[in-house]
């Protein structure tokens, strides 16, 4: 008699992690690269670090005052960062984008340098994070508070100032585990 193998292990609440991965990939999102500038070490240190990390999860929360919430895996690098350093920021990615988004998706990279060396930003003025050159928009900001949720920590962000360098292009969207153009 054969056994049956292990199944996707429900949680308590019965939904297994791939059931609720499927379900949640049909929700389509925007992609965003999250940007911080990591200090360095010692005062009179190198000049510190650009860090960056693609995400899928993150809102507008409030206009007044103007709040933002990207949500981090737990322990990350940029969870680490932004728990030490309050200021980052955000940029919205457009549909020629795509690139930028996979190559700040890789997981166990060691360094982020490499990564913003070839990629034209500009340095934000309040935040000192990379700002993406031809985004639909981007967001400085500074940390109001922090959530832990899960496997997850929720950032809420005061936005600082704003820009809109192609406000004209398309958005890069995130639908089924793919990148997608809206529409395609």
């Amino acid at each position: 008699m054969v056994q049956p193998g292990p199944g996707p292990k429900p949680h308590p609440e019965g939904v297994s992690n791939d059931e609720f991965r499927a379900a949640m990939s049909r929700l389509a999102a925007g992609v965003v690269l999250v940007t911080a500038h990591e200090p360095p070490l010692t005062e009179d240190g190198p000049r510190g670090e650009d860090v960056g990390m693609t995400a899928t999860a993150f809102l507008s929360v409030s206009l007044d005052p103007p709040l933002v919430l990207v949500s981090l895996r737990e322990g990350s690098r940029m969870d680490d960062l932004l728990a030490e350093q309050p200021l980052w920021a955000v940029s919205v990615l457009s549909d020629h984008q795509r690139q930028v988004a996979g190559r700040f998706a890789m997981k166990g990279r060691i360094s982020d340098r490499l990564l913003f060396a070839d990629l034209p930003h500009t340095r934000g003025a309040a935040s000192g994070a990379p700002l993406i050159d031809g985004a639909l928009a981007t967001l400085e900001c500074r940390t109001e508070s922090r959530v832990a949720a899960g496997d997850h920590t929720l950032v809420i962000g005061r936005v600082l100032s704003t820009a809109l360098p192609s406000p004209e292009a398309s958005p890069l969207t995130y639908f089924r585990g793919r990148y997608r153009q809206l529409g395609a």
